[in-house]
C-alpha cells in the first residue's frame, strides 16, 4: 500500500458540492492499494501513520505523532498512488487493486486506525472527490508498505 501523508492545519472533502468530511489539526493521508497488497500491508501502513514523529514539540522539533498530538486523520482513496507514468504521457492503472479488494483493504487501514482511538474521517470509496488542505510546514511524507527495507 501507498500513501501520501501530509500535515496540515485543516482538510476537507467535498462530493457534488456537498462536504463529506473535514478535520482540523491533524493529517491527510491518501491511500492506494496495490493489486499484491494484504491486510499486513493495512496494518503497517495504519501503525506508520499513526507513530509518524512529524508534529513539533514544545521546543519545536519535529518529535511528536499525531496521536501525542491530538491531531484527527483524514483518509482519502486513491488508486492513482499505483499509476505508472514512465512510457508514454497516459498512465497505466494496471498495479492498482481493483475497487472491491482496494476498499477491502482501505477500510482495514481506517479500522486499524480507528481501533487505536484516533479520530478518523474518510472521504467517499470511488467518489470523484475535492480534497482542500492546507499543509501545515509543509510537510509531506511518502510511505509504501513494498519499500520496508
Amino acid at each position: 500500500m501507498r500513501a501520501v501523508v501530509q500535515r496540515v492545519a485543516r482538510a476537507s472533502v467535498t462530493v457534488d458540492g456537498v462536504e463529506v468530511a473535514s478535520i482540523a489539526r491533524g493529517l491527510l493521508v491518501l491511500v492506494g492499494v496495490g493489486t499484491d497488497d494484504e491486510q499486513a500491508d493495512a496494518t503497517w501502513l495504519a501503525d506508520k501513520v499513526r507513530q509518524l514523529r512529524i508534529f513539533p514539540d514544545n521546543a519545536g522539533v519535529m518529535n511528536r505523532s499525531v496521536e501525542e498530538s491530538n491531531g484527527a486523520v483524514l483518509a482519502v482513496s486513491q488508486f492513482t498512488l499505483h499509476g505508472d507514468a514512465r512510457r508514454g504521457r497516459r498512465p497505466s492503472y494496471i498495479a492498482a487493486a481493483p475497487p472491491e479488494r482496494a476498499e477491502d483493504l482501505y477500510r482495514a487501514f481506517v479500522d486499524a486506525l480507528r481501533a487505536r482511538d484516533l479520530d478518523v474521517k474518510e472521504g467517499v470509496f470511488q467518489a470523484d472527490m475535492q480534497v482542500e488542505l492546507v499543509n501545515d510546514g509543509p510537510v509531506t511524507i511518502l510511505l509504501d508498505s513494498k519499500k520496508t527495507f
